[in-house]
């Protein structure tokens, strides 16, 4: 038994390249798709030529004077923004999640689980129901809130934990539920002394919907910091495969644990801040995608990561199309959908793990 799941094992390692490539083709497909849906549908020729006219040294061999203005403004000003906002978003949360599955050693882990959502969302609210609206260099005062309250309880929470010069990860999970829930608390306040027409934004907001996020202003404002955030979690890859073997293991493979954990804790808060700003609470994206890319191609983080990446950017960008033509005329939020597709495989994963699992 144990041969025939090394077996397994090896095989799948051996063909993530190969994963890897049939992955972007399908990021690429997604993408189109969804820039083809829409109230207003544009043929996938003319998408084609719309962005190579956009690239320097072909746009000299399209020809795109038979496409409308209105569609060029359509692909170019509305949904690429928006879609690229929805591959960030995908990519940012699914990368949270295997970081923090990777140090709780828990499948059912999820950038949820210390705080790191619900902290962002208190900071949201606040700017949404007190109407503060500034900008630094070009970032907006509602993503400075999110980072800042995502960050304020991740470390909050980390400290709360800490037992000694250790954190233990048990104590760490329960004050992140602790922390959340009352935190929750605090938003569902803030809705209940807000006006109507904020209380629907806020709404919204906490639903999760990339609706707001058709402009580049917004794609430029997070693009660094997910970028960043999946760079630190990639360079501590080794790391978290050398964790899951367990703490004490680690400790004598020369891993300093509590820098490391603190470090990718704070890196897993850092991506889903820079998510929630711009497109509210979008849930389970964090919980379900690692767990299918590690089914996929196996537990190494190396190769876990930017697999994890793809599959939850091209996961949310087809989410975001579906909510954009579900509902006809009108739009449902991508959080209702992830959520519909999330909810029954969180209840797969309980379901699972009575029969053991090993991240």
């Amino acid at each position: 038994m144990k041969a025939d799941t090394e077996k397994k094992h090896l095989k799948r390692i051996s063909h993530w390249k190969l994963y890897l490539v049939i992955l972007l083709f399908g990021f690429i497909a997604v993408l189109f798709l969804s820039l083809n849906l829409g109230y207003a549908p544009i043929p996938y020729n003319d998408i084609l030529r719309i962005l190579t006219k956009q690239v320097p040294l072909l746009n000299s061999f399209v020809e795109t004077t038979d496409i409308t203005r209105t569609a060029e403004v359509i692909i170019l000003q509305i949904r690429l923004p928006r879609v690229l906002c929805g591959a960030l978003v995908g990519a940012a949360l699914a990368t949270a999640g295997v970081t923090y599955q990777g140090i709780f050693r828990n499948p059912m882990a999820d950038p949820y689980v210390i705080g790191a959502s619900t902290g962002a969302t208190v900071g949201s609210a606040l700017v949404l129901v007190l109407g503060v609206g500034v900008s630094i260099l070009g970032v907006h005062t509602l993503q400075i809130f999110a980072f800042v309250g995502s960050l304020t309880t991740v470390l909050l929470v980390y400290g709360i934990s800490r037992v000694g010069s250790r954190v233990p990860v048990t104590t760490l999970l329960l004050v992140g539920i602790a922390m959340s829930l009352f935190q929750t608390a605090i938003v569902t306040y803030l809705k209940t002394v807000a006006s109507d027409k904020i209380l629907h934004g806020l709404t919204f907001w906490i639903i999760g919907s990339l609706a707001p996020t058709e402009s580049w202003d917004r794609v430029w404002a997070v693009l660094p910091f997910v970028i960043v955030g999946i760079c630190i979690s990639y360079f501590y890859s080794r790391n978290l495969n050398i964790l899951a073997l367990g703490e004490d293991q680690a400790q004598h493979l020369g891993v300093e644990i509590e820098k490391v954990k603190l470090i990718l804790i704070v890196s897993g808060a850092f991506l889903t801040a820079a998510a929630v700003s711009i497109s509210g609470l979008i849930g389970f994206v964090g919980l379900i995608i690692p767990h299918l890319t590690r089914v996929l191609i196996g537990p190494d983080h190396r190769i876990l990561l930017p697999v994890s990446a793809i599959v939850g950017a091209s996961f949310l960008m087809f989410c975001d199309a579906l909510s954009r033509v579900v509902m006809g005329s009108g739009e449902a939020p991508v959080g209702i959908i992830t959520a519909l597709s999330g909810a029954p495989f969180f209840i797969y994963l309980l379901r699972r793990k009575k029969k053991g699992y090993n991240v």
